[in-house]
């Protein structure tokens, strides 16, 4: 998720373009592939799906876009699937941890 600066978003008024097919290859240089992509309001102004093959591909492609100027508010949501999710919760309920003063 990303919000436009108040320049990108003179700049996309003044000629419209479909940026995500711009950035794909920028996504598919580090694995990735841009699932669906959607121009929201709100908080944030582009929401994508996307799918990396490891977490470290994700964050570098984030902080390229983070860095570019054109976005601010980056935000990185990683996702899991219902069985990975599934999976964690048993690990979690054989982990123990004593927080501090305990």
């Amino acid at each position: 998720m990303a919000s436009y600066t108040s320049e990108a978003w003179a700049a996309q008024i003044k000629d419209p373009q479909n940026r995500i097919d711009l950035v794909r290859p920028l996504f598919e240089s580090q694995g990735g592939s841009i699932e669906s992509a959607y121009f929201a309001f709100g908080e944030y102004d582009i929401v994508a799906i996307a799918e990396f093959p490891d977490n470290i591909s994700a964050a570098s492609i984030s902080m390229s876009l983070a860095a570019g100027g054109g976005l601010s508010n980056v935000k990185t949501v990683p996702l899991m699937s219902m069985e990975d999710g599934l999976e964690a919760l048993k690990r979690a309920g054989g982990a123990s941890y004593t927080p501090p003063g305990g």
